[in-house]
């Protein structure tokens, strides 16, 4: 019997894959992190399924209800929020199910960066603009950032920042991202993008604190941050697209 790591995707349930569907039909267990989680996703899994939810258990309770599923012969959908690839503590979870000898895969699924880029209508990665995307989070009551990953190292590209798990330092993080990104460069905000509860703030450096403050944002937001985020923004155009390129003849 197989644990599926499952990307959950941003929380709609219509933004999971075919295959993590079929997965969710297929396996009599589904541990999932209800946080972050839009309930309709369940709805995928078989009614007899039992649901578990991890918000509440460490990773030894998390391991336990695995191995325990393994055991008795079935397979186990463990959800991830987002895709499996960020910040969805697979490594520690794979390490602890190969000492058990329980077999796992990864599905991916739709990343919240991304999800919240599609509900504000804009491309990370504008000609001239941006052309890089950095995906990172702060440290606050989490694990130390890895030496060399400071924040303002990041700023300095001037390359668009998507970050995770950091609304609750918006101000502190604010300020100090002004200093490279200039404290009029564009911010925009998304709650539980694609879920009932989605919520876009849009602003600058200077303004978008207190937006967030006001509207009470503690958790499940990103944060993007650069000048490709600037509403109506003009550019150059593409050089994949440009009528001057010289094209190959088509046969």
């Amino acid at each position: 019997m197989t644990v599926h790591f499952i990307g959950a995707g941003p929380g709609a349930a219509d933004l999971l894959t075919v295959r993590a569907v079929n997965l969710l039909r297929e396996s009599p267990v589904c541990l999932y992190a209800g946080t972050y989680l839009d309930p309709d996703v369940l709805a995928h899994c078989a009614p007899e399924a039992e649901l578990i939810d991890t918000q509440g258990l460490d990773l030894d309770q998390i391991t336990a209800h695995l191995v325990a599923a393994h055991a008795a012969g079935k397979d186990v959908a463990r959800l991830c929020s987002g895709d499996p690839s960020l910040y969805s503590a697979v490594t520690e979870q794979t390490r602890r199910l190969d000492a058990h000898g329980v077999p796992w895969d990864i599905t991916p699924g739709v990343p919240a960066y991304a999800a919240a880029a599609a509900v504000l209508g804009a491309e990370l990665t504008v000609p001239e603009v941006a052309q890089s995307v950095i995906l990172t989070r702060t440290q606050a009551r989490s694990t130390a950032m890895p030496p060399g990953e400071a924040l303002a190292n990041f700023a300095a590209t001037g390359a668009t920042l998507a970050l995770h798990l950091a609304i609750t330092r918006i101000r502190p993080l604010a300020e100090e991202l002004s200093a490279d990104y200039g404290p009029d460069c564009p911010v925009a905000v998304v709650y539980r993008a694609s879920q009932p509860e989605q919520l876009v703030l849009r602003g600058t450096l200077t303004d978008i604190a207190d937006q967030v403050e006001s509207a009470g944002l503690r958790q499940a937001a990103i944060i993007l941050v650069g000048r490709a985020m600037t509403t109506g923004i003009d550019c150059a155009q593409s050089h994949l697209y440009d009528p001057a390129r010289v094209r190959p003849p088509i046969s």
